[in-house]
């Protein structure tokens, strides 16, 4: 996959979204030109990852205006569907903090809404180059030697972004400088973001890789085939705890007690200093079909329901660190020697030390 890949970006009149619902099997995309349509291509999974969210939901306020102005809707009308963008999926937290980003230039029109929002496409893909670059010299540093065996779960790449990738960024960084061994990625059910969209990323970047079972990420960890985790958040809380994609808690206890890295990386706009711990961050429930069936097959007997969150939220004490666009911030005492204890110190303010 070349470095320029856009998973999201604007026409001047629509949308145009990298369908990753058809991915790796057909790279096709999808133009969306009113609310519905967004909204829609949210919820299935069409646009996802937090960052790529956020540039969906500012550039979602400009599709919002323009249909207003095309059929007609008053001031209230066009509110309700910016509020219906801003709350198509309520736990990435960059999602409403795109449309919020944008909201004050609505009196001026779809025209500077756009502006704005695109100014918020080029700072996602700036930030995502210096999160895989600060990521990448933390790592080295703490696991020098020799090329490292790394572990992801979920996608947080170029598709989750709007180019070049949070955790997937980290390791695009290490495989520039020769220092990937091999990738684990775990498949991710039960949409198999790992299998279906991660793997496609590693093999298209030339990175040696091997799609596992999610239940298999701890025993890996647990006999040594794994230097170190990277995995990306869809919303961490002030006190550190990181949300996201359910199966991340697994990997972060079996770190934890294989005495290895768990690396976060994220944009700072992750961060939602208004959540004070993980308990407080929604958890998204997603519809029971994506369990009981597999390939459009009934899985489960007739009659037994199921539960799907999306997400879990993994203490602050089990993450080692968090990079971000500014630097690396060590969040818990950690496997690594020398990491400073900052358990439960809010995330306040961009650390002045970065």
């Amino acid at each position: 996959m070349t470095t320029d890949v856009r998973t999201i970006a604007w026409t001047g009149d629509a949308l145009r979204l990298l369908d990753q619902t058809v991915l790796p099997a057909r790279v096709e995309y999808l133009e969306v030109r009113d609310v519905g349509a967004l909204v829609d291509a949210i919820r299935r999974l069409v646009v996802r990852g937090a960052p790529a969210l956020g540039v969906a939901g500012a550039f979602g306020v400009a599709i919002a205006v323009r249909q207003a102005v095309r059929e007609g809707w008053d001031d209230a009308e066009r509110d309700a569907a910016i509020a219906r963008v801003r709350e198509a999926r309520p736990t990435a937290v960059n999602l409403a903090a795109g449309v919020d980003r944008v909201l004050p230039r609505v009196p001026e029109g779809a025209a500077a809404v756009a502006a704005e929002a695109q100014a918020v496409l080029d700072e996602d893909v700036r930030a995502n180059r210096a999160i895989g670059a600060h990521g990448a010299d933390w790592l080295a540093a703490r696991c020098p030697g020799r090329p490292l065996r790394l572990l992801t779960h979920c996608n947080a790449g170029a598709l989750a972004t709007a180019g070049w990738g949070t955790a997937l960024g980290v390791v695009r960084e290490l495989h520039a400088r020769d220092r990937v061994e091999l990738v684990y990625a775990d498949e991710t059910r039960p949409l198999l973001q790992g299998a279906r969209l991660t793997a496609w990323e590693l093999r298209e970047s030339g990175i040696p890789c091997l799609v596992q079972a999610d239940a298999a990420a701890p025993s890996t960890i647990m006999r040594g085939l794994v230097d170190a985790a990277v995995i990306g958040a869809d919303r961490i809380a002030a006190n550190g705890d990181t949300a996201n994609k359910v199966g991340s808690l697994g990997v972060a206890l079996a770190c934890a007690a294989a005495g290895i890295p768990l690396l976060v990386a994220a944009p700072w706009s992750t961060i939602d200093r208004a959540t004070r711990s993980g308990g407080d961050i929604p958890i998204e429930e997603r519809a029971a079909e994506e369990i009981l069936a597999f390939g459009g097959t009934r899985t489960v007997p007739e009659g037994v329901a199921a539960f799907n969150p999306a997400f879990d939220v993994t203490p602050a004490r089990l993450v080692t660190a968090l990079a971000t666009e500014t630097g690396v911030l060590e969040v818990s005492a950690g496997a690594v020697p020398g990491s400073r204890p900052q358990v439960g110190e809010p995330l306040t303010e961009r650390p002045a030390h970065l």
